[in-house]
């Protein structure tokens, strides 16, 4: 154990003389200010070196290695590599290419928003009485005419029976002056009376006449009346509350029950001001809630003002929702089909860049290597759209890493 230590601070030792050595300052006295210091280093081997400097020249580790004749620069890149051997050899490197001919991208937009009720309407009263039946219950599906509530009646019934007797009264006043006036004209025929005792004939049919048609419309008033103690829904969707109770009494336009209308929906989101000129009414879209139900619809409003917080201009499209399976105020998201542009659809592999960075691909053009910028539209599972190419051209796709821009290839076409 005591051997042990005795080694380790001997280590230590040598340690702290090696860095002394090679960092440490010797000083000598009487040569002025700073004018005797050295380095242990230099005060061994000298101006001219020394042992140590001897050593490093003998073992050849200080010489600096030329390259040699002939040998590859290595500042090169592979594809120049590649060209500079090709042309030493003088063979013609073998590349294989494709041709991509111009088609057209679908453009889509992806707009953000929420599901949203085509209307919410309330189902009112148009007279006033007390609530004495509720037909519905909340969550309820209702379609057009379903009853909702029941009010009191009242008179109203005694009302129609009233107008119905008037009716009939003046139903039977027009049969006697009809068949008054038919008795007049057979005896002026026969010249037993005046011929303008019809006159006065003809003025009670005219008034009678006319009492009938009062007693109708007051028999309609009266019915109508009756009939709006049952309200009714006006549109098909889904019971919501408010929902009146027995027993509320209800004034003109007191609301008995909302309707949700669920059939058709409506997607509300919005478009950004840098494509507002995009957008326009019609467009086919397909929603995609975020619990995953799907719709498709169409554009059916688009505004005209920016909103003055997101300066973005809201957009609403339309869409069947049979059944109500998708509810109201979930978020979703609405991709608008744009209609097409021109462009290329590339698989990425064969994209690359040139000396200067640009991306791009590598064509061949009468034997030639022709690097061609590119522009990325949209990427997709299927390739990169991009723009940028003739109509018709011939990328290279196997062995564009290994040929530079002007030199002449062998190139082999994919079919």
């Amino acid at each position: 154990m005591k051997a042990m230590k005795s080694y380790g601070l001997a280590l230590i030792i040598i340690i702290g003389f090696g860095l002394w050595f090679l960092t440490g300052v010797l000083v000598q006295g009487g040569k002025g200010p700073e004018q005797g210091e050295k380095s242990v280093a230099e005060a061994i081997e000298g101006a001219d070196g020394g042992p140590i400097t001897a050593a490093v020249e003998a073992s050849g580790l200080g010489k600096e290695h030329p390259h040699a004749e002939g040998a590859t620069d290595p500042s090169l890149s592979i594809a120049e590599r590649a060209a500079e051997k090709s042309d030493e050899e003088g063979t013609l490197r073998s590349v294989r290419t494709k041709t991509f001919t111009i088609q057209p991208m679908p453009l889509r937009a992806t707009l953000r928003g929420a599901t949203a009720a085509k209307a919410l309407v309330t189902a009112v009263a148009k007279t006033s009485d007390t609530v004495v039946s509720v037909a519905v219950t909340e969550g309820q599906s209702v379609a057009v005419g379903d009853l909702i509530c029941t009010l009191e009646n009242g008179t109203r019934q005694a009302g129609v029976n009233q107008a119905k007797a008037a009716l009939a009264q003046a139903e039977a006043a027009l049969v006697k002056a009809q068949a008054d006036l038919k008795t007049n004209e057979s005896l002026r025929a026969k010249d037993l009376v005046s011929a303008n005792s019809g006159e006065g004939f003809t003025a009670d049919l005219s008034a009678a006449e006319a009492n009938y048609e009062a007693a109708t419309v007051g028999v309609d008033n009266a019915l109508a009346e009756l009939a709006r103690t049952e309200i009714r829904a006006t549109v098909p969707g889904v019971i919501q509350r408010p929902l009146a109770e027995v027993g509320d009494t209800l004034g003109i336009g007191g609301a008995c029950a909302s309707i949700v209308q669920l059939d058709p929906m409506v997607f509300v989101g919005s478009v950004p001001q840098s494509r507002i000129d995009l957008a326009r009414l019609g467009l086919a879209a397909e929603i995609k809630t975020i619990n995953g139900s799907k719709a498709k619809g169409a554009v059916t409003y688009v505004a005209v003002s920016a909103d003055p917080a997101t300066r973005s201009f809201g957009v609403e499209i339309e869409f069947a929702n049979p059944g109500g399976q998708i509810k109201d105020g979930l978020t979703a998201e609405a991709v608008v089909d744009l209609g097409t542009i021109p462009a290329h659809l590339l698989p990425q592999s064969i994209m690359t860049l040139d000396s200067e960075g640009d991306l791009g691909v590598q064509t061949v053009q009468d034997g030639k290597v022709v690097f061609q910028p590119i522009t990325i539209i949209q990427d997709t599972r299927e390739g990169v759209w991009v723009s940028g190419l003739a109509a018709s051209v011939d990328v290279i796709v196997l062995g564009q890493e290994y040929v530079t821009d002007g030199q002449q290839v062998a190139a082999t076409n994919e079919k």
